[in-house]
């Protein structure tokens, strides 16, 4: 016989005290009383339904947990921006929070995967170097259930359908628009001021899926001006002293350029650098793009030395993936269409710099994100991604990239998209946007 729930046996949570004695005891660190009492109630109803079904009782993950950020290298702005994203966001949210640095190296951060699995980390956000071992990572993750979230970095048409449920989310801006946009910047000014000319590239760790995406958009943008060209390209390994290298190298093959595209703002920092050095001065007799849109970014543009970047706000990401994995550990469960997820990014020049400069860079302590509003748990109604988010077309991801010999779509991500799901969740994620990417905080008074 189907047993049946007894509203008796639930504590009266009309009653302030009771409220309190429960938060105390369950350690609901970041949580205030008005969220707790919308999760006891999804709460009951979990358990209602389960006792239905026949089940004795239901598991509720606990709101906090153990967490880390393997990063990909901590000699980027990015990551050091978007672990300041990842960190405001686990404090709010309650959530234990370590982070390693990669240093661009695959097996490092394998073994420091393996480190947190005997640790006992519950969840582990990812910005991986490359594809080298997320496969590996992936297999772990799912075969001792320690939900996992991997952005930029990883190995093109492996997706988190083909690892498991853990591996819960892959996330990146949509980079081909992006690059494409801030390069036209770029080839706008060159025209207007030189009527056209060369240009050169300073790219970033060779191989890697974002910096491939990268330059199919700049090489999509070059194309639609046949007065500019793209005299050549380096590696600049997205940092600053790889970069600044790699430009000292294209300026002694091309001493006629008249724009630079870097593949990130740590990457035209390093350009500039070297441009300063060699008596060219960026800004007037070359114009230079970056990426990411991270605090030296804005600064660079403010200044008038970078001429214009690709705003996808780094600490969003560092939020996004935290975000994601206090949800997931706490019993919510994606779509098929919410694994595989792009964010849009903002072409940022000296017109808009000063809105991001007030929000991301100057904020006087104030946090950039609602981060509990843009959680599903805590607040399933009005949840708000506060970016426009998306799901991923991976033919775009990963177009003009070689597919394994005998690879198929996966199952969940065809379904999704013949059934009308991606379609629907685009939509509805569309719908609850409401806090303007590059508004002001919602956290200022």
């Amino acid at each position: 016989m189907a047993k049946k729930l007894d509203p008796r046996r639930f504590p009266d949570f009309t009653d302030r005290k009771v409220v309190g004695d429960h938060m105390e005891s369950l350690d609901l660190h970041g949580i205030d009383r008005r969220e707790f009492l919308a999760f006891a109630s999804v709460s009951a109803i979990a358990s209602a339904t389960a006792l239905s079904a026949g089940f004795p009782s239901v598991a509720l993950a606990d709101t906090g947990g153990k967490m880390a950020h393997l990063m990909m290298t901590m000699r980027m702005e990015y990551t050091n921006n978007a672990q300041s994203g990842a960190a405001g966001a686990a404090k709010t949210l309650g959530l234990n929070i370590t982070s390693a640095d990669g240093q661009f190296d695959s097996a490092r951060q394998l073994n420091q995967f393996e480190q947190q699995i005997a640790s006992g980390t519950k969840a582990v956000m990812l910005h991986a170097p490359g594809g080298g071992s997320i496969k590996r990572i992936a297999q772990l993750a799912n075969e001792n259930k320690i939900w996992l979230d991997n952005t930029w970095g990883t190995l093109p048409w492996f997706t988190p359908f083909d690892a498991g449920d853990y591996y819960t989310m892959y996330a990146v801006p949509e980079e081909f628009s992006a690059h494409g946009d801030v390069t036209e910047e770029v080839c706008k000014a060159v025209m207007a001021k030189f009527g056209g000319g060369k240009l050169v590239g300073v790219t970033g760790v060779e191989g890697n899926s974002t910096d491939l995406i990268r330059s199919r958009g700049r090489d999509a943008a070059i194309d639609k001006y046949p007065k500019i060209t793209l005299a050549g390209e380096l590696p600049g390994k997205w940092n600053r002293e790889d970069s600044q290298k790699a430009m000292e190298a294209l300026i002694a093959r091309h001493s006629d350029i008249v724009g630079v595209i870097g593949q990130n703002d740590d990457v035209a920092d390093g350009c500039i650098s070297a441009l300063r050095a060699a008596g060219i001065r960026p800004g007037s007799d070359v114009f230079v793009t970056g990426a990411d849109g991270t605090t030296l970014g804005a600064e660079m543009i403010q200044q008038g030395r970078l001429h214009a970047t690709s705003a996808n706000v780094p600490q969003y990401m560092g939020a996004l993936l935290t975000t994601r994995l206090y949800d997931v550990m706490n019993g919510w469960r994606p779509r098929a269409a919410e694994r595989m997820m792009n964010w849009r990014s903002v072409a940022m020049t000296k017109n808009n710099v000063e809105p991001y400069l007030a929000r991301y860079v100057n904020a006087g302590g104030v946090e950039p994100f609602d981060y509990k509003k843009m959680s599903k748990v805590l607040h399933p109604k009005d949840w708000d991604p506060q970016a426009e988010l998306f799901p991923m077309d991976i033919d775009l991801e990963w177009g003009g990239i070689d597919k394994p010999e005998g690879w198929k779509y996966p199952a969940g991500y065809a379904n999704s998209k013949s059934s009308g799901e991606a379609d629907a969740v685009r939509a509805e994620y569309a719908e609850h946007y409401k806090i303007d990417f590059f508004g002001p905080s919602p956290m200022k008074a």
